[in-house]
This record gives C-alpha cells, sequence and structure tokens, in this order.
C-alpha cells in the first residue's frame, strides 16, 4: 500500500501524540485553521486510549474543529486498558480501542459505574512486523515462527534458531506494553492467548519506542499498527506473514479482504452513552462515521468497507434515536 500524503493538520496531529512518550498524554487537536463550517457549537471532548486508534480520531478532530471552533477535542494515549480504566471511570467521553471491551474484566467496571456505551468501527488495521533496514533475511516469517520467537516461554535469542537457514545474528526484540490492544491483539492470534508473550523485550506504549529500537539494531525485530509502519516505513523493512496460505504483504486490499490473516483487525471508538446526548459529541461522532474513508486515507489506515460502515451508522442511529 502507497503512502498517502497526510494534510500538514494530521501530521501535526500525529506528531503530537507519538512525542508524548510511554503513559497517558493528553493532546488539544487545535489547528486555529478559520472555521469552514460556521458551526454553533461548543464544548469540550475527552478522548483516550489506542495509540493506533489516536491518529485516526486526531485527524478527524482536526478536520471537525476547523468548522467548529468552539468545540476543544482533547486525545490521549494511555493504550487501549489505559483507555478503558478512564472510560469506564467516567472520565472520558470517548474510548479508542484497538480491540473489543473486554467482557470479564473492562465491562463489570462500566457496568459497576453505570456507564453505558455503544461501540463503533471506524477503520481497519493490519499488525505490521517489521525488522532492520539492513536485515535481508527474515523477508517472510509464519505464524509458527513469530511463535516460536514470541511466545511466553520463548528463549529464542539469535536469528538463526528461528530458521536454520538465517544467519548467527542476535535478535532483539521490541514492542507494544501489557496495556496496548495491540499487544492483546497480537499474543492473541500468535501465542493462542492474550497476554501470553515473553517479557524480557523493549515494551512500551509509544509506538515510536519500537521503531527506534528496530533501527538501531540489525537484529531488531517488532511490531505495531499497520499505519505506524506507513510513516516509518523509510526506517525499517515490513516483514510478510504466511498463516497457512503462503505469504502476504499488509496492504489496503489484503487486510480489507481478509487475505493478511491472522493479524488483520477492526479498529473501534466506544461512546458513553450520555456523551452522546451532548450535541458536540453526537456531532463529531457523525463527522467521524460520515467521513470515514477520507480520514482513513488521509491518516494512513485501511477504510471500512461498505457493509461495516452501514452497521456503524445504524448501531450510531440506534444510540441517537
Amino acid at each position: 500500500m502507497g503512502i498517502r500524503p497526510l494534510t500538514i493538520a494530521a501530521v501535526m496531529a500525529v506528531a503530537a501524540i507519538f512525542v508524548a512518550g510511554c503513559g497517558r498524554s493528553d493532546n488539544s487537536a487545535s489547528t486555529g485553521a478559520t472555521p469552514t463550517g460556521g458551526g454553533n457549537l461548543s464544548g469540550r471532548i475527552q478522548v483516550d486510549g489506542s495509540s493506533t486508534v489516536g491518529p485516526f480520531v486526531t485527524a478527524g478532530a482536526e478536520q471537525f474543529q476547523s468548522q467548529n471552533s468552539g468545540v476543544q477535542v482533547t486525545v490521549g494515549i494511555s493504550g487501549t486498558g489505559g483507555g478503558f480504566e478512564r472510560f469506564c471511570a467516567g472520565e472520558t467521553d470517548i474510548s479508542d480501542a484497538s480491540r473489543p471491551i473486554k467482557e470479564d474484566e473492562e465491562v463489570p467496571v462500566c457496568k459497576k459505574n453505570g456507564i453505558e456505551y455503544t461501540q463503533l468501527q471506524v477503520a481497519n488495521d493490519g499488525i505490521a512486523v517489521v525488522v532492520n533496514k539492513d536485515n535481508d533475511w527474515a523477508k517472510c516469517l509464519t505464524v509458527d515462527q513469530l511463535n516460536k520467537i514470541w511466545g511466553p516461554d520463548s528463549e529464542v535469542d539469535n536469528w538463526n534458531q528461528v530458521d536454520s537457514s538465517f544467519p548467527d545474528q542476535k535478535l532483539t526484540l521490541a514492542g507494544p506494553g501489557t496495556d496496548s490492544g495491540t499487544f492483546d491483539f497480537f499474543t492473541s492470534e500468535i501465542n493462542g492467548a492474550e497476554d501470553a508473550s515473553r517479557s524480557d523485550y523493549q515494551a512500551s506504549e509509544d509506538d515510536n519506542v519500537t521503531v527506534q529500537a528496530v533501527e538501531g539494531d540489525k537484529g531488531g525485530l517488532g511490531y505495531f499498527g499497520l499505519s505506524y509502519y506507513e510513516q516509518n516505513q523509510g526506517n525499517m523493512n515490513l516483514v510478510q506473514v504466511d498463516g497457512g496460505d503462503g505469504c502476504v504483504t499488509p496492504s489496503t486490499e489484503t487486510v480489507q479482504d481478509g487475505s493478511y490473516t491472522p493479524l488483520s483487525r477492526p479498529l473501534f471508538i466506544y461512546v458513553k452513552n450520555s456523551s452522546l446526548a451532548k450535541p458536540e459529541v453526537k456531532a463529531f461522532v457523525k463527522y467521524l462515521l460520515d467521513s470515514h474513508e477520507s480520514i482513513a486515507k488521509g491518516a494512513l489506515f485501511v477504510p471500512m468497507t461498505d457493509e461495516q460502515a452501514q452497521k456503524s451508522e445504524s448501531d450510531f442511529e440506534a444510540a441517537t434515536s
């Protein structure tokens, strides 16, 4: 999938998010642009959660605020798990999530605190497996090889332990921390259970840390959302993944048609129903859904299919009727 040019606003928004580093970071998405829609809305919308979904929501907020200067959208990136913690405590209006809410852990907390919500898909994504630019051997890895590397009992520390044809090169690992929905999804699909992963790797909720780790070590390997790879692809090589039917490169087409398996996924926002009663929140969420394709393309995400978009629109209408 080729790089689609980001708007200046989107670039600034994405940069603001990822410079934030680990832990929670609140970033007001404000461009200073002259309003084009003459909106009369006002208020503050609090968003937190996935570092993968964050750039999508921030890019949408930039565009929305250019038409509604009285609305301030603040986006945090504490990770999907951290976002749900704040959301279920009633601290935010919207929670960005790169996985569904956990029925056994997070749903009960929301119920206990009286937080009713609506789940809406906003885009698609694939998990990018990446290696150093000087790595000319790991062009494709099977799910079994990824499990061999990342499994909770793995002691693999050299590339020739992954495949005997690979060179005698120390293997170093980097990836998302345990609060990340990307971590949950990857471990579930590759290792068979959420949170099942070796722990001796450089972990961070800030994807830029993974980029730097892989970029700086010939034997480096990491993973994060495909959209973030596309913003940094000059720094590393993308690895194809063989899910059983041959090596497949993640792209818009392979993510949407499901052939990039098992590392394709939907991306969500969770909206507090009481917040949807506020005109500014309702209008913002409606804008994200109406403009999902242009936002996704501009911010380097994989757009929803027509069927997915129709379902999100229907769920939104049901929640606001």
